[in-house]
């Protein structure tokens, strides 16, 4: 029998005191909310945290925990929180070729990347929470 290997990520809805969404473009997906893998030793809320500053600039305090989309056939599982900024400025880097707080509409209308935009619409509703979405897709992350 074989090691499992699993991959573990976090991500992060950071809302404004305007009711704005912060929004990262990366290379290869687009509009989406900012986010990456948890390494070993780090808790899922920390690498949040350390995920957006290291991709935007911004320092953030996390105010929830929203739920868990878990790619099955992947073996994924992505854990997602909403946040506020605390802190920073906003930069671009390699990974965020811009970045931005946008209205909520406008927002979801610019992320378009598999099912991200649920994602974040989920985080939104808290009487969808905690969510666990469970799904077998090996073409989508």
């Amino acid at each position: 029998m074989s090691t499992p290997k699993h991959i573990l990520s976090a991500a992060v809805i950071v809302v404004n005191e305007k009711n704005e969404l912060l929004l990262i473009k990366g290379p290869r997906r687009g509009w989406e909310m900012p986010g990456g893998q948890v390494e070993e030793g780090e808790s899922l809320s920390q690498a949040a945290i350390r995920e957006t500053k290291e991709e935007l600039g911004i320092d953030i305090e996390i105010i929830k925990f929203c739920g868990i989309f878990q790619n099955v056939g992947n073996s994924i599982c992505n854990t997602l929180f909403l946040a506020r900024p605390v802190g920073g400025e906003l930069v671009q880097t390699s990974e965020s070729l811009e970045s931005g707080f946008f209205p909520v509409e406008e927002a979801l209308n610019k992320v378009e990347w598999k099912d991200f935009r649920q994602r974040i619409e989920y985080c939104l509703k808290p009487e969808l929470q905690p969510f666990f979405v469970e799904f077998n897709d090996t073409n989508n992350i």
